[in-house]
């Protein structure tokens, strides 16, 4: 199994920023750092798009990139990703931001170089749309929402 590909990856406005690498040799994920010209304050529960300073090109349609919230900052200051992960397909060559929701209590204030979010490959698999007009019982059936239990 292939271990690793090639993703092209370019400086965008004059970013001085170190490029994105893996934190230990088992990291899952690299990560992404605030890309500012001056630090930014973000309110108890204010939303705001931070610029990293990078755009990348993924070696082909069946990979994607998904930006995942940092768990430390979401443990000790409720920082978050207002769109729960993001989506950077392949085709996309603008700037990477990522967009991040204050749920703390408190004032956070974001610097550049800043660790903000983490970045992970995963394959893409296009989904062949097939109707039906009945599809196969599983002992779960319909049940959702807790169904299984808690």
């Amino acid at each position: 199994m292939k271990t690793s590909m090639t993703v092209k990856i370019m400086r965008v406005n004059n970013s001085t920023l170190k490029l994105p690498e893996y934190a230990t040799t088992a990291s899952a994920g690299v990560d992404l750092c605030a890309d500012l010209k001056e630090p930014l304050v973000v309110n108890p529960g204010e939303s705001v798009k931070i610029p990293t300073g990078i755009s990348i090109a993924l070696p082909s349609p069946h990979v994607v990139a998904l930006v995942f919230a940092r768990s430390g900052l979401a443990s000790r200051y409720g920082i978050n990703l207002t769109n729960g992960v993001g989506v950077i397909d392949a085709d996309y060559r603008g700037e990477i931001h990522v967009l991040i929701r204050n749920m703390g209590e408190q004032i956070f204030t974001v610097n550049s170089g800043d660790r903000i979010a983490q970045m992970v490959f995963m394959p893409i698999f296009r989904a062949v749309f097939e109707e039906v007009s009945k599809l196969e019982e599983t002992a779960r059936g319909t049940g959702g929402f807790g169904s299984t239990g808690i």
